[in-house]
């Protein structure tokens, strides 16, 4: 069973917060099963944007896990916001969390796949 959206948000906040990391809910979304939309700021400003993997993602992944796909990595934080605008049209129950910590947390809390 997965755990809920809210959960899975609450602990990546603290886990970024242990880590010596910012991490901040920039938009709620559903508590049960919004879809989380992440935005990994780098120490000088570089900005990458990760949701949902594919479901092609999951073939050796239990159910319960959740997975991610980077879907822009830029230095514009006009870009990263069209690109969510156009999400919470398609999708208005999305959460977006904004964290700011080193490469390898990044690495441990958000687990990317690549389609």
């Amino acid at each position: 069973m997965r755990v809920t959206s809210d959960l899975w948000v609450s602990a990546l906040v603290r886990r970024a917060f242990a880590a010596g990391g910012f991490a901040a809910v920039e938009r709620r979304g559903a508590t049960e099963a919004g879809a989380i939309f992440v935005v990994a700021r780098s120490r000088l400003g570089r900005l990458r944007l990760f949701g949902p993997a594919p479901q092609s993602s999951y073939e050796g992944a239990g159910p319960s896990d959740r997975l991610f796909a980077e879907l822009a990595d830029t230095g514009e934080a006009d870009e990263i916001s069209a690109r969510i605008a156009r999400e919470a049209r398609f999708d208005p129950d999305l959460w977006l969390v904004e964290v700011e910590i080193d490469e390898t947390t990044l690495a441990d809390l958000v687990p990317v796949r690549t389609p």
